[in-house]
C-alpha cells in the first residue's frame, strides 16, 4: 500500500512509519522536513499536499495541535487552536483527502485517552478529542468504500520521559503504533481504537 503519514517526524509517527514501512511505502508528511510539508490548520496547505502526493491507499495522521492550560487561563487563542487544528485540520484530512484515496481506502486519525479520562488541564484537548471520537463514528456510517477510524493513544512514555514525568503509566511508541497499523491494515469502521488494546 501507499500511505500517506501525517506527523512522520513525531514521537509516535516515527514509531507508525517504521512499523509500516516493512511492507508498506510510506510517505511523511510534517510541518517542515518529510517528503511533502503541511499544515493541518490551513485548508489550502491540506489541499496542496494531496495535489502532490497524488493517488494514496491509506491516509494516517498523528498530527494536531492543542494546549493544556487550566480552564481559567484558557484563552479564546487555545480554543481555536485545538478547534482549527486538533479537530477541524484533522478532519479535513478526510474531507479533502477521500477524492485521492484508491478504492477501499482508509483514513486513521489521533484523538486520545483524555477524550475519557480527562484531567485538570485538559479542556480543549478532551474537548477535540472527544469531537473526533463522535465524528468518526457518524461520517463512517455515510463514507463509501472508505474506512475511517481514530486511534486513541495514551501517555507515551518517551513523551513523558522527557518532560520529567513518571513513566509507569505510558506505552511506548513502538507499542502504541499497533493500533495504527490495525486500522491501516484491518477492517474496522468508524472505531475509535484504544491503543492499549493492541500494546
Amino acid at each position: 500500500m501507499k500511505i500517506l503519514l501525517i506527523g512522520a517526524s513525531g514521537t509516535i509517527g516515527q514509531a507508525v512509519a517504521k512499523a509500516l514501512n516493512n511492507e508498506h511505502t510510506v510517505i511523511g508528511a510534517n510541518y517542515s522536513g518529510g517528503d511533502v510539508n503541511v499544515d493541518i490548520g490551513d485548508k489550502a496547505s491540506i489541499e496542496a499536499m494531496f495535489e502532490k502526493v497524488g493517488k494514496i491507499d491509506a491516509i494516517v495522521s498523528t498530527a494536531g495541535l492543542a494546549n493544556f492550560a487550566p480552564l481559567h487561563e484558557l484563552t479564546d487563542a487555545d480554543y481555536a487552536l485545538a478547534l482549527d487544528n486538533k479537530l477541524m485540520g484533522q478532519i479535513n484530512l478526510m474531507r479533502l483527502g477521500q477524492d485521492y484515496l484508491n478504492e477501499n481506502g482508509s483514513v486513521t486519525i489521533t484523538s486520545g485517552v483524555l477524550a475519557q479520562e480527562p484531567m485538570q488541564g485538559s479542556g480543549v484537548i478532551s474537548m477535540a478529542n472527544g469531537a473526533l471520537g463522535s465524528f468518526v463514528k457518524a461520517a463512517s456510517l455515510e463514507l463509501e468504500g472508505i474506512r475511517f477510524n481514530a486511534v486513541s493513544p495514551i501517555f507515551v512514555k518517551e513523551t513523558m520521559a522527557m518532560m520529567g514525568m513518571d513513566t509507569e503509566s505510558g506505552l511506548s511508541a513502538v507499542d502504541t503504533a499497533k493500533a495504527y497499523v490495525a486500522a491501516v491494515t484491518g477492517s474496522m469502521n468508524g472505531e475509535t481504537l484504544a491503543a492499549t488494546t493492541f500494546a
